[in-house]
């Protein structure tokens, strides 16, 4: 790069699963439960790892807001396209009673929309405007989120539904940088110790 050139903007987000929820063994999407009791011990660090400023975004479920006042942050802005995939009539289900769709790929899993809801890839689309904003409005963001908002980022910035493939454990957190135009991994699935 030239001297003179100017330096590409960085940007730097990252994402917090929300604590556990207490969702009673049923998925949820868009079905809203609070937050399960969480100890204070599993927030210190996480509280710790986010300091140094920055705005604070969230998705408007409960959960998601009751994740961020603990985590004392400033108040988050709310933004619904950071909402969980739409599970449409799977929502609320029990866990055992999600239907078993078989041996799929995880390009048919992304594909795949559940009655009444959204695919991961429809998740994703809708996602993904909304970190190429947040990550453009400012050189550090956090954002508390779902594990499926965290897996839709992970999908932007690998360009594939490998995303799937990862893990996301509730209070996590995942950092993403954007340097110029182009989005890197930091950071996946840290759990405080």
């Amino acid at each position: 790069m030239p001297a003179d050139a100017p330096s590409p903007k960085v940007s730097e987000l990252i994402l917090v699963r929300h604590a556990p929820a207490d969702h009673g063994g049923r998925l949820c999407g868009r079905i809203d439960p609070p937050l399960a009791p969480i100890a204070e011990a599993p927030l210190a660090p996480v509280r710790a790892a986010l300091a140094g400023g920055g705005a604070w975004y969230a998705s408007p479920a409960l959960r998601c807001r009751q994740t961020a006042e603990r985590l004392g942050g400033p108040a988050p802005v709310l933004d619904a396209r950071l909402w969980e995939q739409d599970f449409g009539r799977h929502d609320g289900l029990r866990f055992e009673e999600i239907p078993d769709l078989g041996p799929l790929s995880r390009a048919e899993l992304a594909a795949r929309r559940p009655p009444g809801g959204e695919s991961f890839a429809e998740a994703a689309a809708r996602i993904a405007p909304a970190l190429e904003e947040i990550a453009g409005a400012g050189p550090r963001a956090v954002v508390v989120a779902h594990a499926g908002t965290v897996r839709a980022a992970l999908a932007v910035v690998t360009g594939a539904p490998a995303a799937l493939a990862f893990e996301i454990a509730p209070l996590s957190l995942t950092r993403l940088r954007r340097i110029g135009g182009a989005w890197s991994i930091s950071c996946v699935n840290w759990v405080a110790p």
